[in-house]
């Protein structure tokens, strides 16, 4: 890939021989993914909760089951959706972590 040359004001700069910036904007990245990858679990979840509870919901109602009956079933199914989905997320999160300090550990 080609680029262009810098205006001959412009201070050059060569970023990728300094190992310390790198290191740096490295460390940046890895936090900024590791929090959009969280945002997308969460992401996830609720989607996986609303289509969980509308398919009780939609099924209930197909099969004529008394609405306050469906209803209660597609809350308590949307309920343990997002419960057992939040407990997944915060299991990984731990293990992770957990991993991370024996890594350390062994490390020393």
């Amino acid at each position: 890939m080609r680029f262009k040359r810098p205006h001959p004001h412009q201070l050059p700069l060569d970023w990728s021989k300094d190992a310390e910036i790198e290191r740096i904007i490295e460390a940046r990245v890895a936090i900024r993914a590791e929090a959009a990858a969280l945002r997308w679990r969460l992401r996830l979840i609720v989607i996986e909760t609303g289509l969980m509870a509308a398919l009780v919901l939609g099924a209930g109602l197909a099969l004529n089951q008394p609405t306050a009956l469906v209803l209660r079933g597609a809350a308590i199914v949307g309920a343990a959706c997002l419960a057992s989905g939040v407990l997944l997320i915060l299991l990984s999160g731990l293990t992770s972590h957990v991993a991370a300090r024996y890594r350390r550990w062994r490390s020393q």
